[in-house]
């Protein structure tokens, strides 16, 4: 183990602890009584707080007077670190206050300048590409802390006439576009809504929200209910190639001899957007079964040809 790597292990360790001697670090770490001299050194130099507790028995007391504690970090992990936030700088609205550019700067700042500039060498090499949505969604923290605080909200939704008694269970980022899945408790049914469609949240006092673990039972009852209309589907290389790049729980990929099948199930709402998931692969996916989707997917097809008959 190397030094960096052990010094966050010792934090890690220790910060779950009121005092510790130093044959504490010597046995967990299996290190010498002067390196666990040495380490103590430095972890007092990365600011973990302590004082020495004088007499035979004494050893070393913390003073518990931070939430974070320092951590180590090698070239590799803070390149990631980098990537990670200027994938996150590419989402149109996030549910979190803080503009994840100044996060980038503040912690660019905290390196030393020969790290600095290995950082900038990585991020003009390495390129993230995503496409936001372009409406932006306006209530993701309202959503968010409605989700964790298990309370139950009143949704205005574009397009929809009275508003909708919603608990949020978790929000859902896909193809630059954020949802959020929910228990609708106005109709007693799960749902999954775009939130950029959301034009008024307000808290509502009743009905008494629910645990969150009734909320997951909620979850998997709605997905067993309504994806029980089981499709498969052969796919070409490249279409399978296409699903692994988008697809939804209720999606599995298949390989018999040495061919790729997509198999699944949805449900009676979810026709059309099946219809219009498998148009997308072109002419990469043949569907096998059921009857209703084949004919719906060629009913669509006629459509396309007939605009341009």
């Amino acid at each position: 183990m190397h030094r960096s790597e052990r010094l966050n292990q010792e934090l890690i360790f220790l910060s779950y602890r009121n005092h510790f001697h130093l044959q504490d670090l010597m046995q967990e770490f299996q290190i010498s009584k002067r390196t666990a001299l040495r380490d103590v050194t430095s972890l007092e130099q990365l600011g973990l707080a302590f004082y020495v507790d004088p007499g035979r028995y004494g050893g070393y007391r913390l003073v518990k007077q931070q939430l974070w504690v320092p951590v180590l970090l090698n070239i590799q992990e803070i390149n990631a670190l980098f990537f990670a936030l200027k994938a996150l700088r590419r989402l149109s609205a996030t549910p979190f206050e803080k503009s994840y550019h100044a996060i980038y700067q503040k912690l660019l700042a905290t390196l030393p300048l020969a790290e600095q500039q290995k950082v900038a060498k990585m991020q003009a090499v390495v390129h993230y590409y995503d496409t936001p949505n372009l409406d932006g969604p306006r209530f993701l923290s309202a959503l968010l802390t409605a989700s964790l605080n298990e309370a139950v909200l009143r949704l205005d939704l574009q397009g929809q006439g009275a508003p909708l008694l919603f608990q949020a269970y978790d929000l859902l980022y896909r193809h630059g576009i954020w949802f959020v899945s929910g228990l609708d408790r106005t109709h007693q049914r799960w749902r999954i809504i775009r939130c950029d469609r959301v034009t008024a949240v307000t808290p509502a006092t009743a009905p008494a929200a629910l645990p969150r673990p009734k909320l997951a039972e909620a979850q998997q009852a709605d997905a067993q209910q309504q994806h029980n209309i089981q499709f498969r589907c052969e796919l070409t290389p490249l279409g399978r190639e296409l699903v692994l790049k988008n697809r939804y729980p209720h999606m599995q990929l298949k390989q018999v001899a040495g061919q790729d099948y997509l198999t699944g199930g949805y449900g009676p709402e979810e026709f059309d957007y099946m219809v219009q998931y498998l148009l997308s692969l072109g002419t990469n996916v043949k569907i096998l079964a059921p009857t209703a989707l084949k004919e719906g997917y060629l009913a669509a097809v006629r459509q396309i040809l007939n605009a341009y008959s």
